[in-house]
């Protein structure tokens, strides 16, 4: 399937149409590469032109910084040619985040995908000088994260109109849904924007989103290329109609967690990714039963 990149408005370096990709693990809970790859493509096959690596659904806090550049080496080597490979490149440690940028560069990514430092709560100016630093370590396009849910603090505007002035700091995706602030920061910053946070994906678009980053993209990457190209084609009609067949994942999403939900559609799909690492846990027998009446009522699961 064609993903129609383009040069407009970063799509050319951060894509549409993109997913949090899992980390998969084999029954010892290894780092299983080649189920990486064949994900991988799947993923591209049906519709998407980018993938996030090392992110937050890609069990970030539990991986290490080898298994993440193993994996972006083999993601970049299986469909590199097709997509991009965006790096999960931000801890709560600036150095830490450093290092990973430069290992994910040298790893092959195509660019970083950098979230709000966690738990120490820095003040602006430390998460101002934070993300400066990690832009400054490497030479590759960088999108920043807004998860003010996680990271327990919000990249406030006027940072973000500060950071949108050093010249690898290119998109942002936002998590953070406030969407009356964040239409005139699409217009003043010129950063490519992506939805966070799969509800919204829809109004993001409405108001000049670039794509979004999503998680429910692994069980219905196809269905979420269709509803972005409806839009783009000015399909309103369409794109509404396959948000709402969407509905279902979302509730699932909320309901197991990102990592739980997306691990175990694709195993109900008939892709084995392995389990999650603790602390997260997969879903139980009754919540798979129940993710499958969600999976069928998408129309994601054959049967």
């Amino acid at each position: 399937m064609s993903t129609g990149l383009t040069s407009e408005n970063g799509i050319d370096t951060f894509g549409t149409v993109c997913v949090a990709m899992v980390t998969p693990f084999d029954r010892d809970g290894e780092l299983d590469l080649a189920a990486g790859r064949r994900l991988a493509a799947h993923l591209v096959d049906n519709g998407c032109d980018s993938l996030v690596l090392g992110g937050t659904t890609g069990e970030s806090p539990t991986t290490s910084k080898a298994e993440k550049c193993a994996l972006i080496a083999a993601v970049m080597d299986e469909v590199g040619d097709r997509a991009r490979v965006i790096a999960g490149a931000g801890t709560n440690n600036t150095r830490s985040s450093c290092d990973l940028a430069r290992a994910s560069a040298e790893a092959g990514a195509d660019a970083l995908l950098v979230v709000t430092p966690y738990y120490s709560k820095p003040c602006q100016e430390g998460v101002y000088q934070h993300f400066r630093a990690v832009a400054q370590a490497t030479d590759l396009p960088i999108c920043l994260y807004d998860i003010p849910g996680r990271s327990g603090i919000p990249i406030e505007s006027d940072t973000i109109r500060r950071l949108a002035e050093l010249p690898t700091i290119q998109a942002l995706k936002d998590a953070k849904g406030n969407i009356a602030a964040a239409t005139p920061l699409i217009e003043e910053t010129g950063l490519a924007w992506y939805s966070g946070d799969d509800p919204l994906n829809l109004p993001w678009l409405s108001v000049g989103a670039t794509g979004f980053i999503s998680v429910i993209g692994h069980a219905a990457p196809s269905q979420l290329r269709e509803l972005y190209d409806s839009f783009a084609q000015g399909d309103l009609v369409r794109a509404r109609r396959i948000n709402a067949t969407l509905n279902p994942l979302v509730r699932a999403q909320a309901r197991l967690g990102g990592v739980s939900m997306a691990k175990a559609a694709l195993r109900l799909q008939g892709m084995e990714v392995g389990d999650p690492r603790l602390p997260i846990v997969p879903p139980s027998a009754e919540q798979v039963e129940e993710l499958r009446r969600d999976l069928n009522n998408s129309g994601v699961l054959e049967v």
